[in-house]
């Protein structure tokens, strides 16, 4: 079970935020340069002298509409050249859109809010209501209705390890960057050059609050259809929940988050991506998660549709569903690096058996990969995947290689435990291959997985080329027609996540690493583009 860790200082005796997840999930690796260098006074630089890069400063920040505007936080200088440094406000209380100039960085220095929050429902003039925003403590009579769009090819870094992008409910993202222009949120050590491919945990990450209904409450109840949930470890508020399964907190395509998870204290910090009780009208694709240092994204609650998912290196859970969500992904690939990371799945419903709605997580056309066992498997999840509590699981057309480790664990609790469906799946494992605890036994697993029906196979010999691409047995297998489950999803007719060496859905946006090479038109983790 998922239980409240104790609250953590930080920074300047205030309370950061914090990630979650149940009680034996790993904490993040030790390995790696994750030093928060912190700048000098009234500059975000202080960085190496003397780049040998090609990029020179911007001359100014740019005019927003928000009135706080862009506070000019001096220049910073890497291996690319010397940047523009403009900080973001505290609260952006106006929509705004961060264009893309030459030479220039946009910051967050500490929790960034976008907009106030405006509760469960959009408040009224007839039942107003205080947001929990910093900066936002007037009653609201409608939503601030605030949206962040950020341009193509724009850089966003983190300025403190407590830093990170609070999209607070009834407000918007509009971060669509493209295959050739990704947007980028990173650390303050990758633009000074600092980084190597064990670096992670170095800023929080992006944040996404909405309406949709979520479990396990800490305000309001399941069964009075008001259930509300905190962000745990906030200084300030960070609420979401709602009752409206259709929400729209904006869209998020094209966009790289790297090196994100900043650790807190034991067991507690962000990941790239959580998204809390966000609808159907969001729109996610197209979206890497790299060097989290706890899991690649985590979803809590909502009604989430995502295509397009990579998360590279990340140090506990590659994807992470809970808390009643109801969740469809295609196209995957779940990458951590060697010997690091704890699943590649974990699937759960933070130990409120009873709550309802159950989480539900489809996963099609996707390939995970965990080449070697970690301690921090040993330690926890003890399989490649996990699925537990109060969850059902279809996976279909998908890739699992775990030769070093068992394939799936399955974890019996509460009066209807979990269920797991499998179509078109085939993995490599270890000889042991299922573990069952709890009310289920390994055979219950194996069962509930069926290799030889369904065209299952849990004795598959891989021939991916170049780490995630279809070779000739792979494309073998007969895929699974997914829009069976849900009308959302592409028909295939192969498993896995790329079809052929034809298939380049991931060329270009990406960044490589010792996790995957994405090529020749990808650039390193490490660096920034410069163009």
């Amino acid at each position: 079970m998922k239980k409240f860790q104790g609250i953590v200082l930080a920074g300047c005796g205030a309370l950061a935020l914090t990630g979650c997840g149940p009680e034996d999930i790993a904490s993040p690796g030790t390995g790696g340069n994750v030093t928060i260098n912190y700048p000098s006074t009234g500059t975000s630089g202080g960085g190496t002298s003397g780049g040998t890069g090609t990029v020179t400063a911007a001359a100014g920040c740019p005019t927003i509409a928000d009135p706080q505007g862009l506070t000019d936080a001096g220049t910073i200088t890497g291996p690319t050249g010397t940047w523009r440094v403009c900080q973001l406000p505290r609260t952006i209380k106006a929509s705004v859109t961060l264009p893309k100039l030459p030479g220039l960085l946009y910051s967050l220095n500490g929790r960034v809010d976008v907009g106030c929050d405006g509760g469960f429902s959009a408040p009224t003039s007839s039942a107003p209501y205080t947001s929990t925003t910093v900066g936002c403590s007037t009653p609201l009579t409608a939503d601030t209705n605030v949206t962040l769009t950020i341009q193509p090819g724009v850089i966003l870094f983190g300025n403190t390890g407590q830093s990170w992008l609070a999209v607070n409910r009834g407000n918007k993202i509009a971060a669509v960057g493209s295959a050739t222009a990704p947007i980028i949120f990173t650390s303050r050590d990758n633009v000074l050059g600092l980084n190597d491919d064990t670096s992670q945990g170095q800023w929080g990450g992006v944040v996404l609050l909405g309406r949709a209904p979520t479990t396990d409450c800490n305000v309001g109840t399941v069964a009075g259809n008001s259930c509300e949930r905190d962000t745990e470890g906030a200084a300030d508020l960070a609420r979401y929940g709602g009752g409206n399964p259709a929400d729209n907190s904006g869209r998020m395509s094209f966009v790289q988050i790297r090196y994100s998870g900043f650790v807190l204290g034991a067991g507690r910090e962000l990941q790239a991506l959580t998204t809390q009780s966000i609808g159907s009208g969001t729109v996610l694709n197209n979206i890497q998660s790299h060097n989290s240092s706890d899991d690649g994204a985590e979803f809590f609650g909502g009604v989430v549709n995502m295509k397009y998912y990579i998360a590279t290196g990340a140090d506990d859970d590659s994807l992470d569903v809970d808390t009643g969500a109801q969740m469809n992904v295609q196209y995957a690939m779940l990458l951590p690096r060697a010997t690091k990371g704890d699943g590649l799945f974990e699937i759960d419903s933070n130990g409120n058996e009873a709550d309802t709605p159950r989480t539900k997580l489809h996963v099609s056309n996707f390939v995970a990969i965990q080449s070697q066992t970690s301690a921090d498997n040993e330690a926890n999840n003890n399989a490649a995947s996990l699925f537990r509590g109060n969850s059902d699981t279809t996976l279909s057309n998908g890739i699992l290689i775990a030769p070093n480790n068992e394939c799936i664990r399955m974890n019996g609790s509460g009066t209807t435990p979990a269920t797991l469906t499998a179509r078109s799946v085939v993995m490599q494992c270890n000889a042991t291959k299922y573990i069952g605890t709890g009310s289920f036994n390994a055979a219950a697993v194996q069962t509930a997985f069926g290799s030889g029906a369904n065209n299952n196979n849990d004795a598959f010999t891989p021939t991916l080329a170049s780490l995630f691409i279809n070779g000739t047995n792979e494309n073998g297998v007969a895929g699974f027609d997914a829009t069976t489950i849900a009308a959302w999803f592409t028909k295939t007719t192969y498993i896995g996540a790329v079809q052929n060496a034809s298939d380049t859905w991931w060329a270009g946006w990406t960044c490589n690493s010792s996790s995957a090479n994405f090529g020749n038109t990808s650039s390193a983790c490490t660096s920034l583009p410069t163009n």
